[in-house]
């Protein structure tokens, strides 16, 4: 008789069928690690040469500096000389808000006066640059006065003991022994206005508002000559301006500009752009010394050569290990001055003169130099002026003696821009209807263009280098645009691809490597791009002042990048034939260049991928952001017209994903959703996209 059959069975220890589960979770880990890690070794891979970005960016800046032109007599010269002042005032400084700064009526408070020492006294002061913003500022005054007397205006460079350090003393001491009334203003960021705030390069904050940051700088120096000038003694025909470094820059920024300074004795504070862009780890400067569009207009040669006739002392020095050294620095602004001081027959108002005292100094020789030159001009028939130094070193004051009471809620950079940026964008509904929508897309697009200063590169292609690892087929090219810069890409491809996909990342194209390997998992030919600014197309050093540099020869980086995003995607799409890309963004530096890149290039780009994108451009003021750490996100001007909303509301109906946006999507970008119903188009930027 047959047995019945008994199915068999299996008895499964839990323990080991748990340990076999991550065993196997381990192993897929490792693998997927090990996947990763060779992906970052392939996209590290050296595709250009190491300078070759900060060369390009030299020589693209070079080339867009203004020459100054001949001239064939004095008028000629007045007409030019006139319309470049107004051009520089107009179309640099006094934008946006800065235009009411100007005209805002400010208020100056005298304080107490404290003893000097034999023969004068020190008058403690403050004064409005803008409304809100009070200066600490110092009067050395002659303790006997009558008549009218010059006066020279002592502006401090970056020396964080500001006012009080020695050498500005006994400067300002040695003027007022001579009968002259020395006015000593405190610095943004130096001295009682060193709190990180007043940091140079937050005043880029006021620039994405569509407010110069460099007009703070004008107007509090345009109001401490207004105070100079006011003073009962002061002789409106003898007014003189100088200092060291930053003072040097103050110098011949307000005196070219300000026809009132009658005397200008810039030490060891400024070279001509195409001497910066030769000389960049020496002479780039902070922002307001590369104010966005500047070098656009006028050269700092253009701005020597705006002070003819009047008497000018270039001092440098041989020995400086700051910047702006005498051998490379002086000669080119000399060269290009001197023939309009020629005009006027005046070649002698222009001098120089060469310390080789140690160090970027304004010491003892320096100083002489400028009382022998005061003498000069001021008093030329005093045959007894004496231009050696009065030794005044027992007259030296502490720091808290020359302290200047400041209003508690005293206005400074970031403060002045959270303000301006409550009000932006001006204009930030969106449209309701789908024919209002497309033209508010044609207007927007065009001005969204005019902001960024974005370009449309053609693309030549030069592989270089290929290798196959297993499936993964890699492709190195270096991609020429507009003959100007070369950008390294890497081009990756497994199997058939079934879609074309652009990859940019915060970190450089290695730090995506998790990201190439998700989006090779799921069929994408891949080109991981390194644009300006960004992983082999980052500049190694001081990398920040080169954005400057090229926002000051009125590029804007932001708008390159994007340039340079929107050229390859449109390479691509011709290459393979496949349509429009995607681009996929990692961080929120390069969600904004590629979501302006979406935004202008309508065909070769069809949807876009943000990952930890901002949620609103105020984000950058609010956190107190500086230009160092973002620096093409200070874009003039860029959040006076767009916020996030209205650049995604440009790539509508193209789809735009925003993967774990930055604080404020939810609350800004709401709407997004109805304003994509126009199109007839149900998309939603916050919601994850369907893999």
């Amino acid at each position: 008789m047959r047995k019945p059959f008994k199915l068999l069975s299996f008895q499964l220890n839990p323990s080991r069928l748990l340990l076999g589960v991550a065993l196997f979770l381990t192993l897929a880990r490792l693998l997927s690690a090990a996947e990763t890690e060779s992906l970052r070794s392939i996209l590290d891979r050296a595709v250009i040469d190491a300078q070759q970005t900060k060369v390009e960016t030299q020589v693209y800046c070079a080339s867009r500096v203004p020459s100054l032109p001949a001239f064939q007599g004095v008028l000629e010269w007045q007409r030019y000389a006139d319309q470049l002042r107004k051009r520089v005032l107009e179309d640099v400084i006094f934008r946006g808000e800065a235009a009411r700064w100007r005209d805002a009526r400010t208020s100056v408070e005298w304080l107490e006066t404290v003893p000097g020492g034999p023969g004068y006294r020190i008058r403690k002061l403050r004064y409005e640059a803008v409304p809100g913003l009070w200066i600490p500022a110092l009067l050395y005054e002659p303790e006997t006065l009558s008549g009218k007397v010059p006066v020279v205006l002592n502006v401090n460079g970056h020396d964080r003991q500001g006012k009080a350090a020695p050498y500005k003393q006994i400067r300002c001491i040695n003027l007022a022994k001579r009968g002259m009334l020395a006015l000593n203003p405190e610095w943004f960021g130096m001295g009682q206005l060193a709190g990180a705030n007043f940091n140079h390069s937050r005043a880029n904050q006021l620039d994405l508002c569509g407010t110069s940051g460099v007009a703070l700088h004008y107007l509090y120096l345009k109001r401490a000559i207004d105070l100079a000038l006011s003073l009962e003694n002061a002789d409106p025909r003898r007014l003189a301006v100088t200092g060291l470094s930053g003072g040097g820059w103050q110098t011949i920024f307000i005196s070219s500009l300000d026809r009132r300074v009658s005397l200008a004795n810039p030490v060891a504070g400024y070279s001509s752009y195409l001497t910066r862009t030769q000389f960049p780890e020496l002479d780039l400067g902070d922002s307001e010394q590369t104010p966005t569009d500047l070098a656009a207009v006028a050269d700092y040669a253009h701005l020597t050569a705006l002070m003819a006739p009047r008497p000018t002392l270039l001092t440098y020095n041989a020995k400086d290990d700051c910047c702006f050294r005498a051998d490379y620095a002086v000669g080119p602004l000399l060269a290009a001055a001197s023939t309009v001081f020629r005009l006027y027959s005046q070649k002698d108002h222009l001098r120089y003169h060469i310390s080789h005292d140690t160090g970027h100094n304004y010491a003892q020789g320096n100083r002489e130099a400028l009382y022998h030159m005061l003498g000069a001009f001021f008093y030329p028939k005093r045959s007894d002026f004496e231009a050696s130094e009065i030794s005044s070193d027992g007259e030296i004051k502490r720091e808290d003696e020359l302290y200047v009471p400041l209003p508690g809620n005293n206005a400074d950079f970031h403060t002045l821009a959270l303000t301006l940026s409550e009000q932006l964008p001006h204009h930030p509904k969106l449209p309701t209807e789908k024919a209002s929508a497309l033209e508010w897309q044609e207007k927007r697009r065009a001005a969204l263009s005019e902001i960024v200063r974005a370009k449309q590169y053609r693309v030549e292609a030069r592989e270089a280098g290929t290798e196959k690892h297993g499936e993964l087929t890699v492709t190195y090219w270096k991609l020429r645009m507009g003959g100007a810069w070369t950008v390294p890409a890497v081009e990756l491809v497994r199997g058939e691809s079934k879609s074309t996909t652009i990859l940019v990342a915060d970190g450089g194209r290695a730090s995506a490597a998790f990201e190439a390997q998700r989006l090779l998992a799921e069929g994408h030919r891949l080109l991981a791009v390194d644009p300006f600014y960004f992983g082999e197309s980052k500049i190694a050093e001081d990398d920040f002042l080169f954005a400057f540099l090229l926002s000051g020869v009125g590029d804007r980086p932001l708008g390159l990048q994007a340039s340079q995003l929107m050229a390859a995607a449109r390479w691509l799409s011709d290459q393979h034939g496949t349509g429009p890309v995607t681009i996929v963004a990692v961080g929120p530096r390069s969600s904004l260049f590629s979501l302006i890149a979406g935004a202008l290039e309508e065909h070769a780009i069809g949807r876009l991928e943000l990952h930890g994108a901002f949620g609103s451009l105020k984000e950058v003021i609010e956190q107190n952001l500086t230009a160092r750490e973002v620096p093409e996100v200070f874009c003039f001007g860029l959040l006076q017209a767009f916020d996030m909303k209205q650049l995604i509301a440009l790539v509508a109906p193209r789809p735009v994903f925003l993967i774990k946006p930055r604080h404020r999507a939810e609350v800004e970008l709401a709407d997004l959703k109805d304003y994509y119903a126009v199109f007839g188009t149900p998309f939603n930027p916050l919601a994850e996209p369907v893999r």
